[in-house]
């Protein structure tokens, strides 16, 4: 039964995609990518410090990190919750302290009740500041993000405004 919600985890998600448009995964496909690593890159260290130990997984590698929740459920919800808070920083803010703390209070006692993980020496306390603090990594990096695309579409629209004087000056040039 685990195996199965494991799958639905990692699958199901991504198709509640086809209700975004394409220009909002494209906007935030960076910004997912980023979390995805940053919560591998923490799920390895936690594995090296004994943080935690997952006791189910989909994958023979998977008992470091949990492939059905980064690659899945995270990531795709990471995509959701950039479409709807991103530039409303304190909704962003709250919105995301919210679903951290429903994961790892009720939802962590779930999983740990039916054998899907098991803290060791990381408090859930500690966890909500990491999780927290990524939140705040990754609002940068995507108001980062955005300074580069507008700045890239400016100048875009820039070269081809500049173009199409060019051009138009070559026309009437040549039709005198």
């Amino acid at each position: 039964m685990i195996q199965i919600m494991l799958w639905a985890a990692l699958f199901l998600p991504w198709l509640t995609l086809f209700a975004m448009k394409k220009t909002m995964i494209k906007r935030y496909m960076p910004v997912t990518i980023l979390a995805a690593l940053l919560v591998t890159i923490l799920d390895e260290i936690g594995y090296s410090l004994h943080w935690f130990e997952i006791t189910v997984s989909i994958i023979p590698w998977g008992y470091i990190t949990n492939i059905s929740f980064v690659y899945g459920i995270f990531a795709v919800g990471t995509m959701w919750i950039f479409r709807f808070t991103f530039g409303k920083f304190w909704f962003y803010f709250l919105t995301n302290l919210l679903i951290d703390a429903i994961l790892i209070f009720p939802l962590g006692r779930w999983f740990e009740r039916i054998n899907f993980y098991k803290p060791v020496y990381l408090e859930k306390w500690q966890l909500l500041l990491i999780t927290t603090a990524m939140a705040l990594i990754l609002y940068v990096y995507q108001l980062w993000q955005e300074s580069i695309f507008k700045t890239s579409r400016e100048e875009n629209r820039y070269a081809f405004n500049k173009d199409i004087e060019f051009t138009a000056f070559t026309k009437k040039k040549s039709k005198t």
